[in-house]
């Protein structure tokens, strides 16, 4: 007669009398982060909201004057794909995930700070996005990706997945990719479920579901984004392969002076401009326009295109990024051309002058202000974002900080009719060269500049 091994047979009969519910959620590599019956491996940070475990969902409820409340993981994590679906019920509040983040750190007393991935059931429609909480603020608002404002649906469930792999985090709602950001801080923190704070008794009792939470933490593979997709990337001077494929190029190396010479002449500037640190710095000459290196423009000219910058002012600094410049005009001062105003508004005479403020920050100097909230405005001595984007049908944008503040129709009457009550009514045709040079400006303060990337558009 042949010996039963009463170990295997026990071991057996757990195994098929083990939910398939239970196994279908380890498989492939994915673990639960809820169990559906209670909150264990979670615990509460910061605010007073209240989380329960309910029929298979987490329920978060908002308590007024808790300030922002978070359900976090007791476990931290590195590289993950993380899935849950998302319901939330007032329109008046929002949510979100917080990933790879902290608390009570220095300079965060009794607080949570890192990345968080938006839930907003707002008009605004930012679902999806991605917010540096009680640290930067926006990274990646859904003005970058306007047609991802739709993916979110409100009361009902959405299924969001967020991937964190390496110094890249993607976002998607529903299937649709919404955000991609690279980022070098936080290699590693815990996942924090959030109930935003609320201030009236209206805005009190509003619930926020989450569900089906599972990650994956190793044989990671990021998502394939669709061309088209903008990406914040805040490694200065990289372009992510992603990047490279849909058409990126880098106008600064960080290194180099490659594919810039004077506007005045056929080389660089010998003085005025220096490239350290990965930056290139104009030098001051006590506010006397072009007096010192004078300003640098690109070698090659641009039609339709995409271009990005970051910049960093010094306090009452002015400069600019000018595009469709020609040289045509051999002007005395600064060469001619549309501007994307780089300007200390507090400081610099320059913001009081002109029409309706169209020679502040970001603005379309002379002709069109740029309509900014100061919270998306990075203090002087800070890097900011800005971005021009002109189409092939000759509508242009202004981005600060990923936030649009102005368009136009290059071209248009309306257009031309702020030409005419600008300084350029003295330049035939301004502004509507079919292609021209990016230019920096030198007006005699020290600005600094990296991460000029450009994509041309077709």
């Amino acid at each position: 007669m042949k010996k039963i091994n009463l170990s295997w047979l026990v071991a057996a009969l757990l195994f098929s009398l083990m939910p398939y519910q239970i196994f279908a959620q380890t498989s492939g590599g994915w673990h639960t982060l809820f169990n559906g019956k209670n909150l264990a491996g979670w615990e509460p940070l910061a605010g007073k909201a209240d989380y329960k475990a309910e029929n298979g969902q987490i329920v978060g409820t908002t308590v007024i004057n808790s300030g922002n409340s978070f359900l976090a993981t007791k476990e931290v994590y590195r590289d993950f794909v993380l899935e849950l679906d998302v319901k939330i019920e007032s329109t008046e509040s929002n949510s979100g995930i917080q990933i790879r983040s902290h608390f009570n750190t220095d300079g965060h007393t009794g607080k949570v700070y890192g990345r968080q991935v938006e839930i907003d059931p707002s008009a605004r429609s930012w679902s999806g996005g991605i917010y540096d909480e009680d640290r930067r603020q926006w990274l990646y608002p859904l003005d970058l990706n306007p047609k991802a404002k739709m993916a979110f649906k409100v009361g009902q469930y959405n299924h969001i997945k967020i991937e964190c792999i390496g110094n890249e985090t993607k976002t998607l709602i529903n299937q649709i990719p919404v955000a991609y950001v690279v980022d070098t801080l936080d290699r590693e923190g815990f996942i924090a479920l959030q109930v935003h704070a609320v201030t009236t008794k209206e805005q009190a009792g509003k619930k926020v579901y989450f569900k089906n939470i599972r990650i994956q933490t190793s044989n990671l593979k990021p998502s394939a984004f669709p061309a088209g997709i903008y990406v914040v990337n805040n490694v200065p001077n990289f372009l992510t392969a992603y990047e490279k494929q849909h058409g990126w190029n880098l106008l600064f190396d960080g290194k180099t002076v490659n594919g810039w010479i004077s506007a005045k002449g056929s080389t660089f500037p010998t003085k005025g401009w220096q490239v350290e640190n990965g930056n290139i710095t104009v030098s001051s000459s006590e506010g006397k326009e072009a007096a010192n290196g004078g300003d640098i423009v690109t070698k090659k000219l641009f039609s339709a295109f995409d271009v990005s910058f970051d910049f960093k002012l010094t306090p009452g600094a002015n400069s600019g990024l000018k595009y469709f410049v020609t040289l045509d005009e051999k002007s005395q001062g600064s060469a001619i051309g549309l501007e994307y105003q780089v300007l200390d508004d507090e400081r610099h005479p320059d913001a009081k002058l002109g029409r309706d403020g169209d020679r502040t920050l970001a603005s379309l100097y002379d002709l069109i202000p740029a309509k900014k909230q100061a919270r998306f405005i990075h203090p002087i001595g800070s890097w900011n974002n800005g971005r021009v984007v002109v189409y092939p049908n000759n509508h242009v944008e202004h981005y600060l900080n990923g936030v649009k503040v102005l368009e136009y129709d290059r071209g248009s009457k309306e257009f031309e009719h702020l030409v005419s009550l600008s300084k350029y009514k003295i330049w035939p045709n301004f502004g509507l060269a079919k292609a021209g040079h990016l230019l920096l400006q030198d007006h005699g303060n020290r600005v600094s500049f990296r991460s000029i990337k450009i994509k041309e558009l077709k």
